[in-house]
């Protein structure tokens, strides 16, 4: 058998007082076992985990570079462990909740950012925040090491997955970049067959909706950049590299300081913000908190 399937509640709270007594004596008296006992307890899970997990120094327990991460995950396993106890017995835990939250990479910060705003900086609340491709971040939605996703496209439900895809905002597209050194007004479409341009990736809903239109316009643009991340699409904006095609809400701080000027609103584009779920049995409560929150700031919210 597995030696890590031997790994229990005991031989972790054992060895997290230990590690807290700095003592055998100490935490024997604690756990109200025998020094002798505890010691075979710490003994069997350092032969589990095959690394010592303290240094005796001075004559005290000092944790090793293993027993310091060990006491890390332990600490982890006992606070999911009652936040499990209090979920599934619809209690609160009085414990900080906790929110994961995976962003795509192509979605603009700005909006993830105005989206969370009202669980940043709460005493109860901790954030944690990925990005990654779509792919990757269903994994960890399907794997329920995250509550939701931001993106910019809707995902196909179906039996297996059971995917709820929530419409939270519609953002229009535009042309931004350095303020032109010429009086001279951008002429759309015109303008397009020399300007060089700061474009998304193919995989972006809004690069399909642009190149399609270009087609319909019979315009060959200049691409001088593809990107598949908004903030480097900023970047190479701000360095003058080109027009980017951006929704305003990306640039909304470069476009107030004017460090980036709207060149030309594209009529009939937009981007689409959407909040990725899973059907489960116990949401995180923080998750319908935050939709409904949204739902009034914007109005929209659909599934």
């Amino acid at each position: 058998m597995d030696a890590m399937a031997f790994l229990n509640y005991h031989h972790l709270r054992y060895f997290r007082a230990i590690a807290s007594e700095g003592s055998l004596t100490r935490a024997a008296a604690r756990m109200n076992l025998s020094q002798s006992a505890l010691s075979t307890q710490l003994r069997s899970l350092e032969e589990n985990l095959g690394q010592p997990l303290f240094l005796r120094q001075n004559k005290a327990l000092v944790l090793t570079e293993a027993g310091r991460i060990a006491l890390d995950y332990a600490e982890s396993i006992f606070r999911s462990g009652e936040e499990m106890v209090s979920v599934l017995r619809n209690q609160s835990s009085g414990q900080r909740q906790i929110l994961r939250v995976g962003g795509v990479s192509t979605l603009s910060r700005n909006f993830q950012i105005s989206l969370l705003r009202p669980l940043i900086g709460r005493s109860d609340v901790e954030l944690v925040i990925r990005s990654g491709n779509l792919r990757d971040l269903l994994a960890q939605l399907r794997a329920h090491t995250l509550d939701l996703i931001l993106s910019n496209l809707p995902v196909r439900r179906d039996a297996e997955t059971g995917w709820h895809s929530h419409l939270l905002d519609e953002q229009p597209v535009s042309l931004v970049g350095q303020r032109p050194r010429s009086r001279k007004k951008f002429r759309f479409p015109e303008d397009l067959h020399h300007t060089p341009l700061v474009l998304p990736s193919l995989d972006s809903n809004i690069r399909a909706a642009f190149d399609l239109l270009m087609e319909q316009l019979g315009i060959r643009p200049v691409i001088a950049a593809e990107v598949d991340d908004m903030a480097m699409l900023r970047l190479l904006a701000l360095e003058g590299a080109g027009l980017a095609l951006v929704p305003p809400v990306v640039v909304r701080g470069e476009l107030d300081s004017g460090a980036l000027v709207e060149m030309h609103r594209i009529e009939g584009l937009h981007e689409s913000f959407y909040a990725i779920t899973p059907s489960r049995q116990f949401p995180n409560p923080l998750l319908g908190e935050l939709l409904k929150k949204q739902k009034g700031a914007s109005g929209i919210v659909k599934k």
